[in-house]
């Protein structure tokens, strides 16, 4: 459809008009229930990203008003509570998830969707792989999936077991890998992977200002962002035994003139102190910033001796979810967060009230016609 003259200015003035309301300030939250449609209305009220520019000045996310004491937190599978061993954190962080009921039952459904079928032939399901993964990250507390996704690793078997925590063989690995840029493209065009990646890149943008390497200073925040891109396009995960070479399933070669957009996105995981230091700040049971008068949940049991015995395992086999855990042939990449996950515990059901129900006012309705013809 040709618009008139006048639509650029009309596009302007709607912009203006929203930047001054208060519809211009409202964030989303992570697993929310209407979670791509809160999503939706955000990315209409911020263009510039939508149009190359990708200057990443804010996240379409609330802030989590949760501080992680890592020192805390790493001490739940290093050996100072009570019934854990002090053999393999990894390991121990296995038996502390499967002792409590929402993330054994969780980790136990998607390990379950992305195990390749026994019975029939094929691939395994990959959009149901990531979709349980999504629903695990979302609604178990970081206690428990920060210490199975970066517990520290000595010894080749520890690091194939961490690195196993996701499944690759079904939630992301191809026969060949895909180009970078080509499946950031797609993450893009879709609401929920896009505010993802946006929410890690404000979270784990690195600075040589700061001790910790972090722009923001915030550990937690840069952890839990890195564990909201896992079960997209752009999963990342381990691509060796060190503690925290991460990386997603992609390649920059025959990249052309794109070839410096390419290096950029893949450095965001491989060359990211903050990422880096945050995880071994996490291994190593350090932060820079836990946020004081804020305490981590600690981890329930309903029968303390049942949990020390079953926690008081010494061999790595014990872990039954591990064993099925095998490589898998692995799926073609299909389209993925065509759903977003299922709301976390303790998140409003919906959108925020600015945004429930929507209704699109005029002065909306008005920048969607113009600014998107």
């Amino acid at each position: 459809m040709k618009l008139g003259p006048g639509a650029r200015n009309q596009c302007e003035n709607a912009v203006t008009a929203l930047h001054s309301s208060p519809l211009h300030g409202c964030k989303c939250k992570r697993g929310m229930k209407r979670e791509k449609n809160c999503l939706s209305i955000y990315w209409s009220l911020h263009q510039s990203f939508l149009h190359g520019m990708n200057l990443v000045e804010n996240s379409p996310y609330e802030l989590v008003d949760k501080g992680f004491d890592y020192v805390r937190l790493a001490s739940i599978a290093a050996g100072s509570e009570v019934g854990m061993t002090t053999m393999n954190r990894c390991l121990d962080a296995a038996k502390a998830c499967n002792v409590d009921e929402t993330c054994q039952k969780l980790r136990t459904e998607y390990v379950s969707a992305c195990i390749k079928p026994t019975v029939k032939p094929g691939p395994c399901n990959q959009a149901k792989c990531n979709k349980a993964l999504r629903k695990f990250f979302d609604r178990v507390p970081p206690e428990y999936t920060h210490e199975l996704l970066f517990c520290p690793c000595t010894d080749t078997a520890c690091a194939e077991r961490r690195r196993q925590t996701i499944v690759p063989a079904c939630s992301y690995e191809s026969k060949e890998k895909p180009n970078c840029l080509t499946i950031l493209h797609s993450c893009k065009t879709d609401y929920v992977c896009r505010s993802r990646w946006v929410q890690f890149q404000y979270n784990c943008q690195p600075s040589t200002q700061t001790a910790s390497g972090c722009k923001l200073e915030n550990y937690g925040a840069c952890l839990l962002s890195y564990t909201g891109i896992i079960g997209s396009l752009i999963t990342p995960n381990y691509i060796d035994n060190s503690t925290s070479n991460v990386a997603p399933w992609c390649s920059c070669s025959a990249s052309g003139n794109q070839q410096g957009q390419c290096s950029s996105f893949l450095s965001s995981f491989t060359d990211n102190d903050c990422l880096k230091n945050a995880i071994l700040a996490f291994g190593n049971g350090t932060d820079l910033n836990a946020t004081p008068n804020q305490s981590a949940h600690s981890i329930p049991t309903s029968n303390p001796q049942e949990a020390a015995s079953t926690l008081l395992v010494p061999k790595e086999t014990e872990d039954p979810l591990f064993r099925q855990m095998l490589p898998t042939q692995s799926a073609q990449e299909g389209k993925l967060w065509s759903k977003s996950t299922d709301m976390s515990p303790g998140i409003s059901n919906g959108v925020p009230s600015i945004l429930k129900p929507v209704q699109w006012s005029p002065v909306l309705l008005t920048l969607a016609y113009y600014c998107h013809h």
